[in-house]
């Protein structure tokens, strides 16, 4: 399976298009938008559609530009998923997420966010390869050392510990786009603005 995962497109309809146009050329299976998909609730338009457009399968989660009932207002009107404290199964791949973050418009605490991203993984721990998508990124990691402004979430950490996925998709930190670091046999994948290819 070939995932383009991609977070923090804050409203930015340019990128969007750019970003569909990659799935299309770089011929994905599913799209994975990890969060802030607005600007602080602003800027809705042209941000789900290129990819729909293009036929393309689109999971989603709330950063914390944006609240639940927004991201949840996206996937019914594109008819795709929402995967916050949810999850799907894509042949022998199961993703599960985890929106919002432990700060911003949406925020969550921490115990609130393991137990969703454990809800969700319920449902798919027996599957071949598991897959978290969420918008923070987890502490104690190098991400959390390139910003002063955003802690790591100890939430995502308790998950990963203890669920042990096979990948971490998250965004956030804009200045850790395109990081990749290992904790135990889990790898974290900052995504992004300009996305990330992965096959799985």
């Amino acid at each position: 399976m070939r995932i383009l995962a991609a977070g923090d497109i804050h409203g930015d309809s340019n990128l969007a298009e750019r970003l569909a146009k990659k799935s299309k050329e770089k011929n994905v299976d599913l799209v994975v938008l990890c969060g802030d998909l607005t600007y602080a609730e602003q800027s809705t338009k042209n941000i789900i559609g290129p990819f729909v457009k293009r036929k393309k399968k689109v999971l989603l989660i709330p950063g914390n530009h944006e609240t639940l009932a927004t991201a949840d207002f996206l996937a019914e009107l594109y008819g795709v998923t929402n995967l916050h404290g949810y999850s799907i199964r894509a042949g022998e791949v199961g993703l599960f997420g985890c929106g919002g973050a432990n700060i911003g418009r949406f925020q969550l605490s921490e115990p609130e966010i393991y137990e969703l991203l454990k809800k969700g993984h319920d449902n798919i721990k027996d599957s071949k390869r598991r897959i978290m998508v969420t918008h923070v990124h987890p502490s104690g990691t190098k991400m959390e050392k390139l910003t002063s402004v955003f802690p790591g979430s100890q939430g995502v950490r308790k998950a990963i510990d203890s669920l042990k996925p096979d990948f971490v998709l998250c965004s956030h930190v804009h200045e850790a786009e395109g990081i990749e670091e290992k904790i135990g046999k889990t790898k974290v994948i900052n995504v992004g603005r300009e996305g990330k290819i992965i096959d799985v």
